[in-house]
Order: structure tokens, then C-alpha cells, then sequence
């Protein structure tokens, strides 16, 4: 009867277990459920964020570029109007070396013109004179006709200079005059390019406020983007914590389960054997031999449960889902090619999980593994393949995790 009450007591007890687990589990589930659809509502304004930034900075590029060229444009303006100053400071010298010409070939004039002068009036006043005297002292009268043919051609020789001089005038004012004009056209070409130089100078001025404009918009949006990641990150260990929770929850109700089994084998042992002992007619036992039974048995009970409770020691975290990946950035490595703890990841002992520290043992098919790497969530054990091939060949299956201590 007391062997009885107490293993009735005990399978009792597995049994509360068994039924209260499910009860955790349901509202665990609940609460990661929950944290994926906040985690997942924070992914969404990553996204908006990023795409903001990306937005942003496209923007900043094309003001940028724009700058660029209204900076090139400076460049020019400043080249064109060096240019507009040489040429100015050319025209100037050219105009004073006419300035100069002019002043010699108007002082060639005038004496000209006196000395012509001078001779049409001694020849006026003397004409009667010298023609006479040339009469005089000429030898025949073709000496005197060649004398006066002399004479009127000197006459001509001077108005031909003068009107000479008169041309090399009228040609150097009209040059002086056109050189001036022109002079006049560069100045007026280099205001304008003074005040198009003014204008693209308050262009860039206000492009570069846009610019400061769009790197502090990119700046305050760079700042929610760095507060969301660690939201997400935050949000990914609690999920990984609560998932972890979970798998122990399945994990104690498969304990449980394997317990009560074990009770319950073990009770129908003990009343194997009392049906055989009161078949064999040994009701001589003493009810100290039945005591010493009834603690046999629960000694056995005890030496079940534990039994199913470890592997060798190991913790038994749960039957989790089994993958491979390489380091490849067809699996999503990094370009350095480290793990996300910094070691070079090794085939046969690197693997990647959350919600555990870095360096934890895992022993998954009587293989131990260290975890070194990230980029799957708590219940989820990804295996490092050197090659990627290996990776896709092992596929996904499901297996006994533990957690070696």
C-alpha cells in the first residue's frame, strides 16, 4: 500500500508538469510572436529611413555636381576675363602708339604745310622776278621751259605731300577711333563678365547652403537609422532570449515526458513484481522487506528520470534545425572573411547561432561544435562549410542539440 501511494504520488507530480509546460509555451510563443511583429515594424522604418538617406544624398550628389559645374564656370569667366584685361592693356598700348603717330604725322603736316606756304608766297611774291630771271640765265628755251616744269612740279610735289599727310591723318583717327571702340566693346564685355561672374558667385553660395541643408537632413536621418539598428539588434536578442526560452520549455516537457515514461515503466515493474510475489504465497515477508522494496523502486524511478535528463552530462537544449552555409558572400560571409566573433572559421567546428555567448559547445549527432559565428536566430544551428557545395549538398534537417558544460 505505501509502495503504491508513492509511486502513485510520483507519476502524480510528472503528470502537473507535463500539463503546466504547454501553458508557458503558449504565452512564450505569444511574446516572440509580438517581438517579430515589432522587430519587423522597426525593419520597415529602417527601410523608409535608408531609402530617405539614399534619396537625400542622391539629392546632395546633384548639388554637388551642379556646383562643380558652376565652379568650372567661375574658371572660365576668370580666364575670359584675363583674357578681356590682356586684351584691354593691348589695345591701350596700340592706341597710345597711335596717339603717337598721330602727333608725328600732324607735326609733319603742319611744317609741310608752312614750308609750302613759305614757297607759294615767295614764289607770288616774286614770280615776275624769277620767271624773268630764269628767262635770264636760261641757255635756250628749253632750259627755261624745264626750269618752270621744275617749278610746277615742286608746286605739285608739296600739295601731294600734304594731301598725303592728310590721308596718313584721316587713317590714323579712323584706326584711333576704331581702336577706341573696340576698347569701349571690351569694357562692356568685361562687366558683363564681372556680372556674370557676380551672379554664378551667388549661385554657389546658395548651392553650398543647400548642400549644408541636405548633409544636416542626412546627418539627423543617419542618427534614427543608427537608433533603429539598435533597436533591431536589441529587439533580435530578446527574440533570440525567448526563443531560447522556449526550445528549454520543449526541452523540460520532453524531460518530463520522458521522466513520467520512466515512472510509469518502473511502476508497472514494481507491480509486476508484488503480483508475482503475492502469487508465490510469501506472505511471510516482513512489511520491513516490503519498505526496503518500496525504496528500491523509487531509487529506480530516480535513476530513469535522470538518465534521460542529460547526454553524458551535456544539457539538452532541444531538437532545433540544422543548415550549412560557407564563407563565401553567396552564403552571406563577410568580406574579410572572419566570423562575426573575429576567428577564422573552421570546418568541423565553427557554427553560427543566436541568443548564446560566443564559445559555447554544441554537440549535434556526437559531433562538438563551437559557436563563433552569427546570422540565424536561437534554435536554429547554421554549420560551416569550407567549400559552398558541401553546404548545399548537407541541406536542412532537424537533430538533438546539447549544450556541452
Amino acid at each position: 500500500m505505501i509502495r503504491k501511494t508513492s509511486t502513485n504520488l510520483l507519476l502524480g507530480i510528472l503528470a502537473a508538469g507535463l500539463v503546466t509546460v504547454p501553458c508557458y509555451g503558449s504565452a512564450t510563443q505569444q511574446k516572440i510572436t509580438e517581438s517579430q511583429n515589432a522587430q519587423k515594424k522597426s525593419q520597415e522604418e529602417l527601410s523608409s529611413t535608408q531609402s530617405k538617406i539614399q534619396s537625400l544624398e542622391a539629392q546632395k550628389g546633384d548639388l554637388e555636381s551642379y556646383l562643380t559645374e558652376l565652379n568650372e564656370q567661375l574658371t572660365d569667366l576668370g580666364n575670359n576675363l584675363q583674357e578681356i584685361e590682356n586684351r584691354s592693356e593691348e589695345k591701350q598700348e596700340e592706341l597710345a602708339k597711335l596717339e603717337n603717330e598721330l602727333a608725328d604725322a600732324q607735326e609733319r603736316e603742319e611744317k609741310q604745310y608752312e614750308s609750302m606756304k613759305l614757297r607759294i608766297q615767295y614764289m607770288y611774291e616774286n614770280s615776275a622776278d624769277s620767271y624773268v630771271q630764269i628767262l635770264l640765265e636760261s641757255k635756250s628755251m628749253a632750259d627755261f621751259l624745264e626750269q618752270a616744269e621744275n617749278i610746277s612740279q615742286m608746286t605739285q610735289y608739296d600739295r601731294k605731300m600734304l594731301a598725303e599727310y592728310k590721308e596718313t591723318t584721316e587713317e590714323i583717327q579712323d584706326k584711333e577711333a576704331s581702336i577706341q571702340k573696340e576698347q569701349k566693346e571690351l569694357e562692356n564685355l568685361k562687366q558683363e563678365s564681372l556680372d556674370k561672374q557676380d551672379e554664378i558667385s551667388a549661385l554657389v553660395k546658395s548651392t553650398h547652403g543647400q548642400i549644408e541643408d541636405y548633409e544636416t537632413q542626412i546627418s539627423q536621418q543617419e542618427s534614427v537609422e543608427q537608433s533603429l539598428l539598435n533597436q533591431i539588434a536589441a529587439q533580435e536578442d530578446n527574440i533570440n532570449a525567448l526563443i531560447k526560452k522556449q526550445k528549454d520549455e520543449e526541452a523540460a516537457a520532453a524531460l518530463a515526458q520522458q521522466q513520467a515514461q520512466a515512472a510509469q515503466e518502473a511502476a508497472e515493474r514494481a507491480a509486476a513484481e508484488q503480483a508475482a510475489a503475492q502469487s508465490s504465497s510469501q506472505a511471510q515477508q516482513s512489511v520491513s522487506e516490503n519498505t526496503q522494496q518500496d525504496m528500491s523502486v523509487e531509487e529506480d524511478i530516480q535513476e530513469d528520470a535522470v538518465s534521460v535528463s542529460s547526454s553524458g552530462g551535456n544539457t539538452y537544449l532541444g531538437n532545433f534545425r540544422i543548415t550549412a552555409y560557407c564563407a563565401g558572400t553567396c552564403c552571406g560571409g563577410h568580406s574579410s572573411g572572419l566570423t562575426a566573433s573575429g576567428t577564422t572559421p573552421q570546418e568541423g567546428r565553427t557554427v553560427a547561432m543566436g541568443g548564446v555567448p560566443f564559445g559555447t559547445k554544441l554537440m549535434i549527432n556526437g559531433t562538438v561544435y563551437t559557436v563563433e559565428d552569427r546570422g540565424v536566430p536561437y534554435g536554429h544551428v547554421d554549420i560551416y562549410f569550407t567549400n559552398h557545395q558541401d553546404a548545399v549538398n548537407f541541406g536542412s534537417s532537424m537533430a538533438d542539440v546539447y549544450q556541452v558544460n
